[in-house]
């Protein structure tokens, strides 16, 4: 798995991981990779540091994190976007590898789906090259 910086043609960055780099360029090239937050699919590969280990140093007490208050206008996008996808297509629940496998290797009718999928069965989609992307909300039925 590699992990990539990434930046939209609108200037929006965000990081997405990958099985690979080859895995990544071939789902860019089928306009697989896009912007969360303004769906644009002219995704460029950003600079990034690579990671450097530090030299240990004894805990310190950290003051508790404050949650960032959401931003409506974000919430009103994902929520949107939350009623597109469960009007357009249809929920699989943990079924989402399988039936996305088969409709990837013609065993099944194309339809648009969503569902879950444990980490290592999405790992195992992307190797394949079985185009799927995360969605920025849980099922309504694990949704607080």
């Amino acid at each position: 798995m590699i992990r990539y910086a990434l930046r939209c043609d609108r200037d929006h960055s965000f990081e997405s991981w990958f099985a690979s780099g080859t895995a990544y360029d071939a789902l860019r090239a089928q306009g697989h990779v896009a912007c969360p937050v303004c769906g644009s699919a002219s995704v460029e590969k950003a600079l990034m540091a690579p990671a450097v280990a530090q030299p240990a140093t004894p805990p310190v007490a950290k003051p508790p994190r404050v949650p960032a208050p959401p931003d409506p206008a974000l919430a009103a996008k994902i929520e949107a976007l939350r009623r597109h996808v469960e009007a357009n297509s249809d929920y699989v629940g943990m079924s989402f590898a399988t039936e996305a496998r088969a409709m990837h290797l013609g065993e099944a009718p194309e339809r648009p789906i969503h569902g879950e999928a444990k980490i290592d069965e999405a790992r195992a989609l992307i190797e394949e090259g079985v185009p799927v992307a995360p969605l920025p909300f849980l099922p309504r039925n694990r949704a607080n």
